[in-house]
């Protein structure tokens, strides 16, 4: 990291460009294409109220709101909205979200997020947040950010998980649904990525899974390796 960036010309704006995974890959938002799998996600019953505990909007169970809802989201170039779509089934099993987009000073936010039953803790999940960072750093953002409600235990033990670093607590930074939500901030910045992302891909890597699909080192052990060096 350095502190003379006379010559850095910012990072390139994310565009409306499929993001290719090898589990998963990273869709813009369409809802010709993923209003209906989408759909099913977000309604599905179980869960529900936890998935929509500390997002902006309400539990997504009526179909006309959520199809206003999507055709607003695809329209949105801050948030850049995108489904996360299996590559096995062609089905949107989740989305996410580019946001607070700084390309002058290169910084940028993963958002939005909602992973549905069939995503959330798989290979795939851990991919589709892989993917943004991964777009970030190679468009030359210095900073990938997580944020979140600080009451959201499970978002701030994914955070650390996923190597971002605990930076703070924004007291009374918003009202959400009518209450109170005081924001965690965590981030990545670009001196760490490279090791960061060899940890990832050595997480994601098969040698890394037995017979049964059981991880053999998980991605924290693997994340504080590659910081020691």
């Amino acid at each position: 990291m350095t502190d003379e960036l006379r010559d850095y010309a910012g990072a390139q704006p994310p565009r409306r460009k499929t993001i290719h995974g090898r589990f998963v890959d990273l869709e813009p938002l369409d809802p010709s294409a993923h209003a209906d799998a989408l759909f099913a996600v977000v309604s599905a019953p179980e869960g529900i109220e936890e998935r929509f505990r500390y997002l902006p909007q309400t539990p997504q169970t009526d179909r006309a709101e959520f199809d206003s809802w999507i055709a607003e989201a695809a329209d949105s170039s801050d948030p850049l909205f995108f489904a996360v779509v299996d590559r096995s089934t062609g089905d949107a099993v989740g989305r996410q979200a580019l946001m607070r987009i700084d390309t002058a000073n290169g910084v940028i936010e993963v958002g939005h997020v909602l992973w549905g039953p069939a995503l959330s803790r798989t290979r795939a999940a851990t991919e589709a947040l892989f993917l943004c960072a991964d777009f970030a750093f190679s468009a030359g953002y210095r900073r990938f950010e997580w944020k979140c409600d600080d009451a959201n235990a499970p978002s701030k033990r994914a955070a650390e998980r996923f190597g971002f670093t605990f930076e703070g607590l924004f007291r009374q930074h918003l009202i959400v649904k009518g209450r109170n939500r005081d924001t965690a901030w965590f981030s990545i910045i670009d001196s760490e990525w490279p090791a960061l992302r060899t940890a990832y891909l050595n997480w994601l890597d098969d040698a890394n899974f037995d017979s049964h699909g059981q991880q053999r080192q998980g991605l924290r052990e693997l994340i504080a390796e590659a910081r020691q060096g």
